[in-house]
């Protein structure tokens, strides 16, 4: 039996991903997707500005933008989720920086300048048991 191939199957639609990366930072993962168009973020079907409401948190969500003036030809889309909105910002911003390497590694010097290929690793210390809390004790009583 013979299969039918559709010739507009292999060909890339227009409005179709380009390049994906994947931030995480505590608890958040943010996926996220580049595509061909104006500089455009979109976080959460939301643009950044409405999403992240704090200076701070727009900053860091949009620095590679400024470390790397290119990437305002994409459209950036991304999908986060778990955490606080710092975090949330943290891992946009090392997902949109892992999605640009993807696009052209030979921008890897100047995200790694910026220090936006770098993991922040820590995570909050689990609670231990016989304990109050991960580091305190219970009040001792001597007498």
């Amino acid at each position: 039996m013979k299969k039918e191939t559709n010739k507009t199957e292999g060909a890339r639609s227009s409005n179709a991903p380009l390049a994906h990366g994947v931030g995480r930072r505590k608890s958040a993962v943010a996926r996220v997707w580049l595509k061909r168009g104006k500089g455009n973020l979109i976080v959460n079907k939301k643009d950044y500005t409405v999403y992240f409401d704090t200076e701070v948190t727009r900053i860091a969500a949009a620095l590679p933008f400024h470390a790397y003036p290119q990437a305002s030809t994409y459209d950036i889309e991304v999908n986060v989720c778990g955490g606080g909105l710092c975090a949330q910002a943290d891992a946009t911003k090392l997902g949109i920086a892992r999605a640009l390497l993807e696009m052209n590694e030979a921008i890897r010097p100047i995200l790694k300048q910026h220090g936006l290929l770098s993991v922040d690793s820590r995570v909050k210390e689990r609670k231990k048991y016989g304990q109050k809390a991960a580091r305190r004790k219970f009040q001792f009583v001597k007498r």
